[in-house]
């Protein structure tokens, strides 16, 4: 009799279990793809969508480097404080200056190739990510990869390479006429993806021996990359211009600050997700999240794409999902070789 009103309870507490999972993961999708949507959607209006009568073009991409930058920084001195957790740098500061110059240039490089490259064909190059994170990885952290690494590696980048040669016969957005420069845009693109794989990999081998505190690590970083980009506009002249210009056209203020914020929110919302439900989960929704910022930015500013792109597109996603479900296998031979073999991020995990 006993076991047997015991089941109604344990029958409620799984319902009650399964329901704050199925929160946590609302909570996760919702704030990770609200952010990240935002964030792309702002990205693309400030750097190629003019203001004001004049039809005046925002031109001072460092700016916004440093105001995400500051923004981030002061968040994470907040709940460092707010934590009562230690503000001490536990690594030497100019090992934080080193990631965070090349993180500065990874960021530069993504808003400057968007006054040249559609926000489609930005995001879908950032797919291929993989190839210099396992060039850099070879090379600095004598990794060694898998074949399966290097099958969706090449699949990934024949399908960005599709994407990107063969686009729409014209760009329908009158925004956009006059501004588009694919080969200088593209060799924009191969920096930052050379920068980004430079960044997480050297990063990983600077870091690694410190016992550091996630968000001990962020504030540090981002000191230096908002010291290291003010310095960059004061040295270039570009510090009141961009003032000016915000002054003058005040809806592209509020643009700058909402995009600050979201990308400052979706790092902790990324933060959850990966401590909450693994690398897996979040590989998963940031390629979605990927799919649907390309599908949003071409209805919003009237990209049209062509049926290679498609296909290109189907090639790049499907490789993505099929690399990111293959991890859910249990593979009990790379327990036994992780000392010695590197296993590639997801290209997905970027913003």
């Amino acid at each position: 009799m006993a076991d047997e009103a015991a089941l109604p309870v344990a029958a409620g507490r799984d319902k009650d279990e399964r329901r704050r999972w199925l929160s946590r993961c609302a909570l996760a999708v919702v704030g990770i793809m609200s952010t990240l949507l935002v964030y792309g959607v702002l990205q693309e209006k400030l750097m190629r969508v003019p203001y004001g009568e004049e039809k005046e073009f925002f031109r001072y991409s460092l700016f916004l480097v440093f105001c995400n930058r500051i923004t981030t920084s002061l968040v994470s001195a907040l709940v460092l404080l707010s934590s009562k957790k230690s503000t001490d740098p536990v690594a030497p500061i100019q090992k934080y200056c080193v990631v965070s110059l090349s993180n500065i240039l990874t960021t530069t490089c993504q808003y400057e190739a968007l006054k040249y490259v559609s926000f489609p064909v930005q995001t879908l190059a950032k797919c291929a990510k993989m190839i210099p994170v396992m060039i850099w990885g070879t090379i600095m952290m004598k990794k060694k990869y898998g074949g399966k690494d290097y099958f969706f590696a090449v699949i990934v980048t024949m399908g960005c390479s599709l994407f990107i040669l063969f686009p729409a016969s014209m760009d329908v957005s009158p925004l956009n006429r006059g501004r588009e420069s694919t080969i200088w845009g593209v060799s924009l693109m191969l920096g930052y993806l050379g920068f980004d794989g430079f960044t997480s990999t050297f990063q990983d081998k600077l870091f690694k021996g410190y016992e550091m505190e996630i968000h001990n690590q962020i504030f540090y970083t981002t000191m230096c990359s908002c010291v290291i980009s003010l310095s960059g506009l004061i040295l270039q002249n570009h510090l009141l211009p961009a003032v000016d210009f915000m002054v003058r056209h005040p809806d592209c203020f509020y643009d700058v600050l909402i995009l600050s914020t979201v990308a400052t929110a979706s790092q902790f919302f990324i933060s959850y997700t990966i401590r909450t439900f693994g690398a897996l989960t979040f590989a998963t929704i940031m390629t979605t999240r990927q799919l649907v910022s390309i599908l949003l930015s071409c209805v919003w500013f009237v990209h049209p794409l062509s049926w290679m792109q498609w296909v290109g597109a189907a090639i790049v996603f499907g490789a993505l999902y099929a690399k990111s479900f293959s991890r859910s296998k249990p593979q009990k031979a790379a327990v036994a070789s992780s000392s010695s073999q590197g296993s590639i991020p997801n290209s997905a995990n970027n913003s």
